[in-house]
């Protein structure tokens, strides 16, 4: 059973004083008794040692304190993440000197740990600029705090403009536990994934935009080659060996007739393959190269190349970003569309603009409009009686690659009957060339 309890350090050393300065007292008035010594002598002397063992006390008790105080200070720096600055020990030796060695060995472990945290965080926000999806980071109020370059497909704005706006200013909503976009138009095409990860101490908010639209396009782009490749392969091993046959028998053929219908066999042969090459030519990849476009300089060339189409130029932009070749392969086939699809001698309008956040390229004709405007980007799927269905794919394969987006619509004015053809591509590359 404990006769004391001591709640402090300071209760302890008080007691230990005056426990210490009862018994020297007590001892040396029965020492003076004994001793025969006067009244007088007896309080002086007693008053001399209440003085001593004061004063002895006052030191060891600051002394000690103030070695805690010291090693205090050094814990508040940690605590403030700080782990450069130390205390100086009270005592050069001793059980103090081995813990202030302790709290600097912490530190340096924790300085270690910061460090490589750190560069963790580092190598987080530049793996978050590299991707494509969408990133937006919040904090624990919470409030947007970093967003990568991707930002721009959410929003027609830069994400700096939106710093500290809350989730519910963006148009997102928390419902059971899952992030969404309040707008419905908006959360069918977007799906949002989150987690949570520690930064300075706090937690913040992780979360990434799956664009479902362009995820569920690549999906059927890449059913759509599996069987054109597999289609392919099947109907150039069969025709290869009847195109050899029917040129071998033309040959030998005697009558007129014959040679005629094998003629017609190995040409048509040879379309046929042809017409897969063209088809296999979607499932090839192909790399970009970025430049600075005049589109005075785009316009003039494809006016010179399709001098038969009635073709009016609006410029409202000097430059685009963009791939030469392939951004003017994208505008022919779609000028070449607007034409057949327009009256003859009928004006097709090609609009170069831009607004505060992508390049704008419209193609308007002024045909009969589509009544299904679903499957036109669907390979196979076309609208002419002798169309092969490559062209609107091509053309949005192309226009993806750009990072950008290009759309079709019925003009709704009888005046301006017809479709617009929209192309909105990014004012920058998302890599520089």
């Amino acid at each position: 059973m404990k006769l004391f309890v001591f709640k402090s350090l300071e209760q302890l050393l008080k007691v230990c004083f005056i426990t210490t300065s009862v018994l020297v007292v007590s001892l040396w008035t029965t020492i003076g008794l004994l001793q025969e010594w006067s009244l007088a002598n007896i309080v002086i002397t007693n008053s001399g040692l209440a003085i001593t063992c004061s004063l002895l006390f006052s030191y060891v008790y600051k002394r000690t304190l103030i070695a805690f105080k010291r090693a205090s200070m050094h814990l508040e720096a940690v605590n403030n993440d700080d782990y450069c600055q130390y205390a100086k020990p009270a005592f050069s030796e001793g059980n103090v000197i081995s813990f202030h060695q302790d709290l600097e060995n912490l530190s340096a472990h924790l300085q270690l740990s910061k460090s490589r945290y750190d560069q963790n965080i580092f190598l987080v926000y530049q793996l978050i600029d590299q991707l494509d999806s969408p990133i937006l980071v919040f904090d624990q109020h919470p409030q947007l705090t970093y967003a990568n370059g991707a930002f721009n497909e959410l929003f027609p704005q830069p994400w700096q403009i939106f710093r500290n706006s809350s989730p519910s200013l963006l148009g997102l909503e928390l419902v059971d536990n899952k992030w969404r976009f309040k707008a419905e138009q908006r959360d069918s095409k977007w799906q949002i994934r989150h987690s949570e990860f520690i930064e300075q101490g706090q937690s913040h908010q992780l979360m990434v935009f799956v664009n479902i639209e362009s995820a569920l396009r690549q999906s059927q782009l890449s059913a759509w080659q599996q069987l054109i490749r597999v289609l392919g392969h099947e109907i150039h091993n069969s025709l290869t060996p009847v195109s050899a046959l029917a040129q071998g028998l033309s040959l030998k053929a005697q009558g007129e007739r014959e040679k005629q219908a094998l003629t017609v066999i190995t040409e048509r042969c040879q379309h046929l393959q042809d017409f897969v090459s063209r088809y296999a030519s979607i499932t090839k990849p192909f790399h970009l190269n970025y430049q600075k476009l005049v589109v005075a300089s785009i316009a003039k060339r494809i006016k010179g190349l399709l001098k038969d189409v009635h073709l009016e130029v609006t410029l409202e932009t000097e430059h685009i970003w963009a791939d030469p070749a392939f951004i003017e392969q994208v505008l022919i086939n779609l000028i070449k569309n607007a034409d057949e699809a327009s009256e003859p001698n009928s004006t097709v309008k090609l609009i170069f603009s831009e607004n505060s956040h992508s390049s704008l390229i419209q193609i308007v004709d002024s045909g009969h409009g589509f009544a299904n405007l679903n499957n036109l980007f669907v390979p196979l799927y076309s609208t002419k009686q002798n169309g092969q269905g490559i062209g609107l794919s091509f053309c949005r394969n192309i226009i993806e690659h750009h990072k950008g987006t290009i759309e079709l619509t019925n003009n709704i004015k009888p005046a301006t009957a017809g479709v617009t053809v929209s192309i909105s591509l990014p004012l920058m590359p998302s890599t520089t060339p």
